[in-house]
């Protein structure tokens, strides 16, 4: 059994871009990885930085990379304004800073999350933004020009946003789990028009501790991006919901398959995929990693699940999947090493802070970027073993993006351009 990004995600892993081009959460193929070379492993706020400019606003959000523009979404603390902010690549100047929402009444955000927290994903000639129900739109990365806009999706994201958009084919899909309302919809790329939009099935009816429904808030939520893989020839587009994890046809957002997970909510990661398996951290609540057996219809039972890691399990980091091992890092920065065939522990370790960005994997090392402003570099294998750590002024909530032998990384506060 084969599984393996399908074939929009495979387009940007092209010789030509691979290196230099960083489109979407989680890098050229969704999974956090890059084929560049040359990377810096020692490195930080006084090292190796060929440039640092200042982003305004409060802005969870990974830097995206086409060519010579790298772009970031930001927002108001107050979110009453949402915009994007384009540097130029290689000298770090500020080409754009465009507001493209207004919001006369933002919803509540938690002051651990942001009004920006997706994600863009950006193509040749096009970027696709999104800040949740307050508005997604595409923007000629020209011009800057809108192309088109949404503003219609009803959902009370109820502590912020985090979904980050993906493109496969000639659809944008994207996550909405709100307290009040959970789908995922495809818009057609090209003029934003809906082209399925398919409502969550699971059923958030489970009583609480007082013996109401837990109808509403945080047990209906999530913050989780899609992913497409090509399982047996066909593809197969994975979302993470609140207490279930889904299957479906991207075409057309037939739903093919559901794992619940009642014991958890608010998956905040992206799956990876491999060995028949797609991988999974489930969220908040008992909190836990599962594989998946792909190739399953309906209500999956027990038996699809080939194993689960509950010691150590992020909440907000995503995996990586690197040969035979998964490697996860924890909220409260313990590094585990799985097998991935069978989850049976190859060793864990405290790399130390707390941690809400995912972990990449470049140049033959994983970088990982924590919130107090540290970034480590270990390497992957049997045997952990630290290659280099530095330290930056402001904390860490972004993932690192790679272009060419550059690190770019977003703190709180700035963005750097990172290279030997």
């Amino acid at each position: 059994m084969i599984v393996r990004p399908a074939l929009a995600a495979l387009l940007f892993t092209t010789s030509l871009y691979a290196a230099e081009n960083w489109p979407q959460f989680r890098g050229p193929s969704g999974d956090g990885q890059s084929d560049a070379t040359g990377l810096p492993v020692k490195f930080s706020e006084t090292e190796k930085v060929k440039w640092k400019t200042a982003i305004h606003g409060k802005a969870w959000s990974s830097p995206v990379i086409w060519g010579s523009q790298v772009w970031l979404t930001t927002a108001k603390e107050d979110g009453t304004e949402l915009g994007v902010v384009c540097v130029d690549k290689e000298s770090g100047k500020v080409l754009r800073d465009d507001v493209l929402f207004r919001v006369a009444a933002p919803q509540f955000c938690h002051k651990f999350n942001s009004y920006a927290s997706p994600t863009p994903v950006i193509e040749d000639g096009r970027i696709y933004v999104t800040f949740g129900s307050p508005g997604t739109a595409c923007l000629d990365t020209k011009t800057g020009a809108k192309l088109w806009e949404r503003t219609d999706f009803v959902c009370n994201h109820f502590r912020g946003a985090g979904s980050s958009p993906i493109v496969w084919e000639d659809l944008l899909i994207m996550n909405f789990d709100g307290s009040d309302a959970q789908f995922i919809v495809a818009l057609d790329k090209k003029t934003g028009k809906t082209a399925w939009q398919t409502p969550r099935s699971v059923d958030h009816q489970d009583l609480g501790k007082d013996g109401k429904p837990e109808a509403e808030g945080d047990y209906r939520k999530a913050f989780s991006t899609p992913h497409v893989f090509e399982f047996d020839g066909k593809p197969v587009l994975v979302s993470s919901g609140a207490k279930a994890h889904y299957g479906y046809d991207p075409k057309t957002g037939k739903e093919l398959w559901r794992y619940e997970d009642r014991s958890n909510h608010s998956a905040a990661t992206r799956p990876i995929a491999g060995f028949g398996l797609v991988f999974i951290a489930a969220g908040f609540g008992k909190g836990q990693v599962l594989a998946i057996k792909l190739g399953g219809s309906g209500v999956l039972g027990a038996d699809a699940l080939a194993w689960s890691l509950k010691k150590s399990a992020p909440n907000k980091p995503s995996l990586l999947l690197i040969g035979d091992l998964l490697y996860a890092i924890n909220d409260g920065g313990i590094a585990v090493c799985v097998e991935a065939k069978t989850g049976e522990t190859v060793w864990s370790q405290r790399i130390g802070g707390n941690f809400s960005a995912a972990p990449i994997f470049a140049d033959g090392r994983i970088y990982a970027c924590n919130e107090e402003g540290k970034v480590t570099a270990f390497a992957p294998g049997r045997e952990f073993k630290v290659l280099g750590e530095g330290q930056f002024d402001a904390g860490f909530m972004a993932a690192p993006a790679v272009s060419g032998k550059a690190l770019f990384l977003r703190t709180k506060t700035h963005l750097y351009r990172v290279e030997e």
